[in-house]
């Protein structure tokens, strides 16, 4: 039982850590956003009546459940924070690092490496970011779904799962990956035999990552929960949009729903 609400936990704030959203700070749309935007257009939402059933739920539970808790998540001390966002950044480098290799990112994959070598060693498995100390900065993550979007395969239909939130069927294929090997991290705790981690680390990891990351987002998911004229609509645009982005590495402003370090969010 106790493993079981561990996993339901894990679940339900991996919806928040899956949605990274960007808008323009003035509501307007560079040329490159135009050209992802237009292509939104190509991405069918086969079952739109019962993505908005979906979505009317999750947005109930956000107002009941997560944003309470993301809301306490802030009363933290600072440090706490920083130190638990590094840690997750660092161990993100175990999917991304293999995605960079199959996408043909080799200088990437090698600044990745050294970050997570430095910083799992000299910084205390992450909680420091010693690598950007050594000027080694920090690449944008990468997952299979991206990779899959690299190597030419389309969306498919987008559809909004229970919980877990916005995704397409590239995007779920991808996900499948970290289950079948493509994460060491759930390899060493969930699928393997260990004996020095759990199947609980994997999933009390993911849910520190889903606080986190709903905690670093409560004023500008506020903003545009305020704003949107249709919601689910919006969430929809800005998540296909944000995909597109990813996939082809483009270098725009997010912000709307973001991952950054906590030193960068408390400066602003």
């Amino acid at each position: 039982m106790k493993k079981f609400l561990t996993i339901f936990a894990f679940l339900i704030f991996s919806q928040f850590h899956s949605i990274n959203l960007f808008a323009g700070s003035d509501g307007s749309l560079d040329v490159s956003k135009k050209d992802i935007d237009s292509q939104n257009t190509e991405v069918k939402d086969c079952f739109e009546k019962v993505n908005r059933g979906v979505f009317a739920f999750n947005q109930a539970l956000d107002k009941v459940f997560f944003k309470p808790v993301g809301k306490g998540y802030r009363l933290l001390p600072k440090p706490i924070r920083s130190g638990t966002s590094n840690v997750l950044s660092n161990l993100s480098n175990v999917v991304t690092i293999p995605n960079n290799l199959l996408q043909g990112q080799v200088k990437d994959a090698g600044v990745n490496s050294a970050r997570f070598v430095l910083n799992t060693t000299l910084g205390i498995v992450g909680i420091f970011d010693v690598a950007s100390y050594f000027g080694i900065s920090k690449r944008d993550k990468e997952d299979y779904g991206q990779t899959l979007g690299v190597w030419g395969f389309k969306e498919g239909c987008y559809f909004v799962l229970p919980v877990l939130g916005p995704t397409t069927v590239r995007d779920s294929i991808g996900s499948l990956a970290n289950f079948s090997g493509g994460d060491a991290w759930y390899n060493v705790t969930v699928r393997n035999n260990t004996q020095h981690f759990e199947d609980a680390d994997y999933y009390i990891s993911r849910l520190t990552a889903g606080v986190d990351f709903r905690a670093k987002n409560l004023d500008s998911y506020d903003s545009l929960e305020k704003n949107s004229l249709d919601l689910y609509a919006s969430v929809r645009s800005l998540y296909l949009q944000d995909r597109q982005r990813k996939i082809k590495n483009l270098d725009v402003t997010t912000d709307t729903m973001n991952d950054d370090d906590w030193e960068e969010i408390d400066s602003q």
